[in-house]
């Protein structure tokens, strides 16, 4: 009975939680359509993203002074208006930017455990419950000499009446995950399925294929590897998407497949090189 009473009270707490969310990003909007302004924050020069004695790669390298959330260097994003960055005032260091990333799939591929992998598990219980409501979402936010983003990450489930839930979470994304259990093939098949509905509310945002459970894949036959690998390959040029082969047990490219979303969005430098050896974790852009 304690147990049911414990149960409730947190499904309670996670729909609430979601609720005052969603009713905040809606009081944002409209916020923002009666002001008529742009979100500002600060732009950085090159020099503070990069300085002569970096090298590309150290650009995405933690601070030792910075917080957990704020390993990002980041500068204006290249899709930007000028106008717009001219209004902009680049002494404000309170300004916040709020961008939103939507992750897409089948049921039971590992969608939450690679979103929890990135956030962290100190923000486990902060998020929507997915059952619920048909979504999940969690932030992270990125802080750099006092320029600060958030990435807010909706997880739509994989279940038909959570589909209902493709308009809200992809719309206004800047990126959109469309992922697959790599040892399931018929999950890269709704791949498809999946690409078409998120483009009839979003054609502008980053497609980025990310196939899960590396760990298992590599258990699987190299005669079936091959196989999944060329098909997931085919798919994402299909697509025109990034291809990144994934494991949130293990930590195997997930922080990395969020490091070049940023990368794409501001500018930054990208060294990562194309990996296409069966059995390893595949990138294919």
């Amino acid at each position: 009975m304690v147990h049911h009473h414990f149960t409730l009270r947190r499904r309670v707490k996670r729909r609430v939680t979601l609720l005052r969310r969603c009713i905040k990003r809606v009081m944002d909007r409209l916020l923002m359509s009666c002001l008529g302004k742009p979100v500002r924050y600060r732009v950085l020069p090159v020099s503070a993203v990069m300085s002569p004695n970096q090298t590309p790669s150290s650009t995405f390298a933690p601070s030792s002074s910075s917080s957990p959330k704020s390993r990002e260097i980041l500068c204006r994003p290249h899709h930007q208006n000028k106008s717009t960055s001219r209004r902009q005032n680049p002494e404000s260091k309170d300004d916040l930017v709020a961008l939103k990333i939507s992750l897409l799939g089948d049921s039971q591929i590992g969608k939450t455990s690679f979103l929890v992998k990135y956030v962290g598990d100190d923000e486990k219980e902060e998020g929507g419950e997915t059952e619920a409501t048909g979504l999940n979402l969690m932030d992270k936010t990125l802080l750099v000499s006092g320029a600060r983003i958030s990435y807010s990450i909706w997880e739509v489930g994989g279940d038909l009446k959570s589909q209902d839930n493709i308009p809200v979470a992809c719309k206004d994304s800047v990126a959109i995950l469309f992922m697959f259990d790599l040892t399931s093939r018929c999950t890269l098949n709704s791949v498809i399925t999946w690409y078409h509905q998120a483009r009839k509310w979003n054609q502008a945002a980053i497609p980025i294929l990310v196939g899960t459970k590396f760990d298992d894949f590599i258990q699987l036959p190299i005669d079936l590897q091959w196989t999944i690998a060329s098909q997931a390959r085919a798919y994402a040029k299909a697509l025109n998407a990034t291809l990144f082969f994934s494991s949130a047990t293990y930590n195997i490219n997930v922080n990395k497949i969020f490091k070049f979303i940023t990368a794409k969005l501001f500018d930054l430098p990208w060294t990562v090189e194309r990996n296409l050896t069966i059995g390893e974790p595949i990138i294919d852009f």
